[in-house]
């Protein structure tokens, strides 16, 4: 017993260790880490590549795009975001609002009173933006709408409850000047 007990406790020790280095590795990397094409869950650091440009005047070029990088200012990490694209305006949702889980896994769009300033990479092109919080008005049942269009997840929304209720987080990403 005294055996498998010393085996466990060294495994333990082990898996924190590995999963610390992973972490820390995560925070000075370059952006978002892909573990494979589609795949994007983690947390990166800082963008140290691309070129900076001026905001295109209209987002449709990424009407189509699944997924794009956003750097968070304030807090100095780097994801992988989902967008919509309405009228040529681009938007971001983030969901599980009111969760706990939600609440510590999603800093970023709690944080975005305090500094919501931003940079999107987009290939090895950086766009310096902010992030306009979007709590009502008619444009968010077209943004909810497309959301489901493009990544089919749930059912077709027929309201704007997800926002104004206050399930989600939903912002425009605006040119910062």
């Amino acid at each position: 017993m005294r055996r498998v007990l010393k085996w466990f406790g060294f495994s333990f020790i082990g898996v924190v260790f590995a999963a610390g280095l992973f972490f820390v590795y995560m925070r000075l990397h370059d952006g978002p880490i892909e573990f494979w094409p589609g795949f994007t869950i983690s947390t990166g650091g800082p963008f140290r590549s691309g070129e900076l440009a001026a905001s295109p005047a209209d987002w449709t070029f990424l009407k189509e795009r699944e997924e794009i990088e956003m750097e968070t200012l304030n807090l100095g990490t780097s994801k992988t975001i989902w967008t919509m694209v309405i009228d040529g305006r681009l938007f971001v949702a983030s969901g599980r609002r009111q969760t706990w889980y939600g609440q510590l896994w999603k800093q970023w769009p709690q944080r975005i009173e305090d500094d919501d300033r931003i940079i999107l990479r987009v290939d090895d092109t950086l766009y310096e933006q902010k992030l306009v919080p979007i709590t009502e008005g008619e444009i968010i049942l077209p943004v909810l709408r497309e959301s489901w269009r493009k990544y089919g997840r749930g059912s077709e929304p027929t309201s704007d409850m997800a926002v104004t209720g206050e399930f989600m987080w939903l912002f425009e990403i605006v040119d910062r000047t």
